[in-house]
């Protein structure tokens, strides 16, 4: 199954069914125009800064009542947007996969893409259905700090940090250290995208990835602040069929701001 979908795919499939579309920008965006018959679902700003079993336990369970709420079912495919391939449905992507949701993609190049192609939008709220759905955790694709601590130094993982030059190296601080995991290899999210907010090709991804020497034979665990952009290279690392990917959800701002954990300045070339 492609975990992307382009607009005029979107279009085509649109005339015949009906995916479940979900907005993920900001209230405001939704209430000026959206993609016909979507709902709306703002995540950001809700993260977990503990990766502890019982604050993570109830942070999924806030998640995935909302996603319940705006009419999840693992019996409809769910198409997620934003305002390009970005991090808002990113997130909202690795979410249902961690759920175990069947049938997950993301609108690629997000709502700006679609208005470039003159498809319709609309004004009118469309109402939520909510749901029972009761989700499956795949711990596989979830990573705490212990799992990071765990895998420093080890041949067979990869820790990736998704963010700013500032942040990876020091420079900007946003928990109460700066730095990065020790060991990390750095390459930001929006190395993900071309120019149009689109997806690169795979044949580029994959190139990319095994350059940084990010490679499909190690685990890879990818991290930011708060697991939106470690979500972004999630996915980029599914789209060119990386077998063992995690996102750290806690991120750095967790990270950081456990004095316990070791952390290192790196210099960028």
């Amino acid at each position: 199954m492609s975990l992307l979908v382009t607009p005029e795919e979107l279009a085509r499939e649109l005339e015949s069914s009906a995916p479940l579309l979900i907005d993920l920008r900001p209230v405001e965006d939704y209430c000026e125009n959206h993609l016909p018959g979507a709902v709306h679902l703002d995540l950001f700003g809700i993260s977990s800064v503990d990766t502890d079993p019982a604050p993570l336990n109830a942070f999924f369970w806030i998640i995935e009542h909302l996603l319940a709420s705006r009419g999840v079912s693992n019996d409809v495919p769910v198409v997620v947007y934003d305002d390009s391939s970005g991090i808002r449905a990113a997130r909202a992507f690795w979410f249902l996969e961690f759920f175990g949701h069947p049938n997950t993609r993301l609108l690629d190049g997000g709502y700006n893409a679609w208005t470039r192609k003159q498809l319709p939008v609309t004004r009118q709220a469309s109402r939520p259905k909510p749901t029972d759905w009761k989700a499956t955790r795949d711990a596989g694709i979830l990573a705490g700090w212990r799992d990071v601590n765990d895998r420093l130094g080890k041949p067979d993982a990869v820790i990736v940090d998704t963010r700013s030059d500032g942040e990876y190296c020091g420079t900007t601080v946003r928990a109460a250290r700066g730095g990065a995991v020790p060991g990390a290899i750095h390459l930001e999210w929006t190395n993900n995208l071309g120019p149009d907010g689109a997806f690169k090709s795979q044949s580029d991804l994959k190139t990319m990835y095994e350059q940084a020497g990010i490679t499909p034979d190690r685990e890879v665990v990818t991290y930011c602040q708060g697991g939106y952009r470690a979500a972004h290279s999630y996915l980029a690392l599914r789209l060119i069929g990386y077998p063992r990917v995690r996102n750290y959800v806690g991120s750095w701002k967790e990270w950081g701001d456990r004095v316990d954990l070791p952390i290192e300045h790196p210099n960028k070339p």
